[in-house]
């Protein structure tokens, strides 16, 4: 079959725009879709900023940034903007009456054989097809991206059993070409396989803040030069390999009925909710953020990602 030539991403928020810059990076023309002028020129100022500092930290030429912007057209007719696409992704809100309204537009809008992914985690791909007919569902997935999606590797493909091989290959060396790393979800489980695993971890240290067992601080470089340390270079099951399966069961007897078992978030996250301390977005969380600082912080973050998948690129 042909490789996927022309994209379409529907939504320019934070999500969609990095989605769309990862693209028009690899030299694929892009079409984004987005309703509100706001938002469209959010995603310009966003995409421009990243590029920038791309640029700034080595992994772009500056004379690279404009070709690359002028690959992103925005749009604010959703038929224009799809009819030639060969594969369009959606990445608007996580509601499932949003998103089986717009697959059932997009079966309108677009050409038979017009891939339709959806960057859900956490909503079924069974119920967001329902209204559109068989034929159409064989070309129908979820392709969940990490924020930030221009920069974190991982993809994550459903393979349910709806979608031909063949079909899933050209996603696969779509997003091979765009550097990216695609895994494929064999089970239609909520949250596919790297949001349970963050949660799994999530839970913990939630649980660790609310039993005052160290600092937020402390907690957190617990996480970075431990755990984290050893995930940045491998996976939980080769570190069990490593460690020695006996030990692991051992460890696992013993500290397993210690952890949280906690069937739902944290309370701790509800009081943050309540005190309106959301993060960067209002200036504290666990930690605080004026606002010059919350813009460094989300900036270092970046940098950060940015050299680590410079030590992968290398690799």
């Amino acid at each position: 079959m042909e490789p996927i030539q022309k994209i379409a991403v529907i939504g320019a928020g934070t999500m969609g725009h990095g989605i769309a810059e990862t693209f028009a990076t690899h030299g694929y023309p892009v079409t984004v879709f987005d309703p509100y002028p706001q938002m469209r020129e959010k995603a310009k100022t966003s995409i421009e900023a990243d590029l920038e500092l791309m640029a700034e930290m080595g992994q772009l030429r500056s004379s690279d940034i404009n070709p690359i912007l002028a690959r992103i057209q925005f749009s604010t007719n959703l038929d224009t903007a799809v009819r030639d696409a060969d594969f369009v992704i959606e990445a608007i809100p996580e509601n499932i009456d949003l998103k089986r309204k717009l697959i059932a537009e997009l079966d309108q809008c677009c050409a038979p054989g017009t891939i339709l992914a959806s960057n859900t985690s956490s909503l079924d791909l069974t119920d967001m097809i329902a209204e559109i007919g068989e034929e159409r569902c064989k070309d129908c997935m979820i392709c969940h991206w990490y924020n930030p999606a221009h920069l974190v590797p991982l993809v994550e493909l459903s393979h349910f059993g709806n979608m031909p091989e063949k079909t899933l290959s050209r996603v696969e060396d779509l997003l091979s070409k765009c550097e990216k790393k695609t895994i494929r979800v064999l089970k239609n489980l909520p949250g596919l396989i790297a949001n349970r695993i963050q949660q799994g971890i999530a839970r913990e240290v939630f649980a660790l803040i609310e039993a005052g067992a160290a600092s937020a601080e402390d907690i957190d470089d617990a996480l970075k030069y431990g755990p984290a340390f050893r995930y940045a270079t491998t996976g939980q099951l080769e570190i069990t390999d490593f460690g020695g399966i006996d030990i692991w069961c051992a460890v696992g007897d013993n500290l397993l009925p210690e952890i949280s078992a906690a069937q739902e978030a944290s309370p701790l996250l509800r009081e943050k909710i309540a005190d309106n301390k959301l993060g960067v977005k209002t200036g504290e969380g666990f930690f605080r953020y004026d606002e010059e600082h919350s813009k460094d912080a989300l900036r270092e973050f970046h940098r950060r990602l940015i050299r680590q998948l410079a030590t992968i690129h290398k690799t």
